[in-house]
């Protein structure tokens, strides 16, 4: 069985995903991260710094921790909460994502003018009512999620390209080769991930729990009251692969 769980880097839902780890007993936790990242995100805010990076990549990150900060959470908490999790129960801990100062780089020199000029502006435009965009966001994704990465296509090509459809690839193939060591996995990733990665999954059962689930604590409380009876989650969705 492979759970993916789709979380939001900037939301406070830390707790639920180490509730998730801790109840569902994985062999092993797969996270959306690479080395540097998660030694960073170790460290408190304040002493992480952004010097030398590409400048697409500090004002990503800057930008994450800003929203971050608006909702009392730290940028990645839901990472390591799953991380120090599995940690504690014995599972395995696997990075499955590459460098993404490197990717951000290369997003920003493979993009067209027009491209990038837009991202700019969207960048400078997303200063102004973070939160309520990032919640807008969730919503949108929720509602319909194939309608939003088409509007996504067709602004940033270059951008849903290398962030989104390369990184599926890669950290599906990962899941796949850890598949054949371990039999219970937990995959935690971006929302934005989970359907791209579940596509290119080999395995049998996959189970998503996605972020309008870790976000509503009316769904929190039914999946808590599912795993705490040993029964099947009503807030997640499960589907077999041949």
């Amino acid at each position: 069985m492979i759970t993916i769980l789709g979380t939001g880097h900037v939301f406070r839902i830390a707790e639920p995903v180490a509730f998730i780890v801790k109840h569902m007993w994985p062999d092993a936790v797969l996270v959306e991260l690479d080395m540097p990242r998660y030694n960073a995100m170790s460290l408190p805010a304040e002493q992480i710094s952004y010097e030398g990076q590409p400048w697409a990549y500090r004002r990503m990150a800057k930008y994450q921790r800003s929203i971050a900060e608006e909702y009392g959470s730290q940028v990645g908490a839901e990472f390591v909460a799953a991380i120090e999790t599995g940690r504690s129960i014995g599972a395995a801990i696997e990075f499955i994502d590459t460098d993404a100062s490197r990717t951000m780089d290369e997003i920003w020199k493979e993009m067209p003018f027009l491209e990038r000029t837009r991202f700019t502006f969207s960048m400078i435009g997303d200063r102004f009512g973070s939160r309520r965009k990032a919640d807008r966001t969730v919503m949108e994704m929720a509602e319909n999620e194939k309608e939003y990465f088409a509007v996504m296509r067709r602004k940033y090509p270059t951008l849903v390209r290398k962030l989104i459809d390369e990184r599926d690839a890669l950290m599906a193939a990962r899941i796949n080769e850890a598949s054949k060591r371990y039999g219970n996995m937990i995959v935690v990733v971006g929302d934005g991930h989970v359907e791209g990665i579940s596509r290119l999954l080999e395995t049998g059962s996959i189970r998503k729990i996605r972020l309008k689930t870790l976000m509503s604590p009316e769904e929190m409380n039914a999946l808590r009251s599912e795993l705490w009876s040993g029964k099947g989650s009503e807030g997640t969705i499960t589907e077999e692969k041949e």
